[in-house]
């Protein structure tokens, strides 16, 4: 179940992995940037490494191939889904794949169309250009990258006023993969420069099982089947999150002087962090509760459900709310947000009879701050 690893690479992912804060909440999709180091070191280099998502594995691999049998580019790629599912993963494999280097940068880091022209002109022939978070770039860097991915050239403008002079500047042919966890922020004509697609679907447990041995063989730990079953079962279908998990765990071991990571050091370790059978954490926990203990069940608006758990509203609706309406604990209703009869079975109560008749409502889509105080 494990992978042999030089002792170099496991002591500088025991380095960086030290310096990781436990008390961060653990079930957060999003990495902080000493957590990305270790996520670095347990990335798949190939796409036959990558477990799950099958279908998306097997279109980029067609894709990637023809590509080398023309012996040109692929067409630009575009990667969507929630945080922490593998899109910088699958990039950075495009690359190896390709056998040619990668440029990465974020949405964020391009505010100005020159900050995209600087990048652009550096680029060699066939090399790979990560922009993650692409939907966060500024709507003039947009335009820029239209044409840069459609023609291969930009048009870099010099000075100002009546006198400024457009000088085009031609690039090498070049393939820019995109990652977003908001496709729908994407302007259509940005979109439609992507030859290829991929939306990435949370995990099942049995990919995620695969995915904590791999990773408990890179980082040197004895994880039995019962124990990774029982770690994988509380990750929330993504590998980031199943990944840290195991870490926490780890320690829990080791402080504990048990030499393998089984079902009992997994449920103890997790239930020290506050993570239960289904996954949910503190915060997931004391919105249920305010739901079903304060408030009958709802409906109640959100930031009068941010005040009862004592976040803010933006808190509750970007960290809890997204996977506690996916599993069906929660409901977004034009009067407010609603506990299902799931959220009160999780709760051990009994359910009320309007939760148990209650249809179920659509995931309402209307951005945030949607459904006010």
């Amino acid at each position: 179940m494990t992978a042999a690893q030089p002792d170099g690479f496991r002591s500088e992912l025991r380095e960086a992995d030290g310096s990781l804060d436990a008390t961060a909440r653990v079930v957060d999709p999003s990495g902080t940037d000493d957590e990305r180091v270790v996520e670095a070191a347990l990335r798949p280099r190939r796409l036959a490494e990558f477990p799950g998502q099958q279908r998306v594995r097997q279109q980029l691999g067609l894709v990637l191939e023809a590509a080398r049998r023309r012996g040109s580019p692929p067409d630009h790629v575009l990667l969507s889904g929630p945080p922490g599912l593998g899109k910088t993963t699958l990039a950075m494999i495009v690359a190896a794949e390709l056998e040619r280097p990668i440029r990465i940068t974020s949405g964020p880091a391009i505010q100005h169309a020159g900050d995209l022209a600087a990048v652009l002109s550096s680029l060699d022939e066939g090399e790979v250009l990560f922009l993650d978070e692409i939907h966060r770039m500024s709507r003039s860097a947009e335009e820029m990258l239209y044409l840069a991915m459609e023609d291969f050239r930009v048009d870099v403008i010099v000075g100002k006023g009546p006198g400024a002079t457009a000088i085009p500047l031609e690039l090498p042919p070049f393939t820019v993969v995109g990652a977003t966890t908001r496709a729908g922020l994407l302007p259509a004509p940005l979109r439609d420069r992507f030859g290829f697609t991929g939306h990435l679907d949370f995990y099942e447990v049995d990919d995620l099982i695969t995915i904590l041995h791999r990773s408990a063989g890179l980082l040197g730990v004895h994880a039995d089947e019962p124990g990774v079953a029982e770690v994988a079962g509380r990750s929330r279908g993504t590998p980031r999150i199943a990944n840290r998990l195991l870490r926490r765990v780890r320690d829990w071991a080791q402080v504990h002087g048990e030499d393998v990571v089984d079902r009992f050091a997994a449920r103890e370790a997790l239930a020290l962090f506050d993570v239960d059978e289904a996954g949910l954490d503190r915060l997931d926990r004391a919105v249920l509760e305010a739901l079903c203990r304060r408030f009958g069940g709802g409906p109640v608006g959100l930031s009068t459900l941010a005040v009862a758990v004592g976040e803010e509203a933006d808190t509750v609706e970007t960290v809890a709310e997204p996977y506690l309406v996916r599993e069906g604990y929660m409901q977004r209703t034009p009067r407010g947000r609603a506990a299902t009869a799931a959220a009160w079975r999780h709760l051990g109560l009994q359910v009320p009879p309007q939760a148990a008749q209650q249809a179920a409502l659509p995931l309402e889509d209307e951005g945030p701050g949607r459904f006010g105080a």
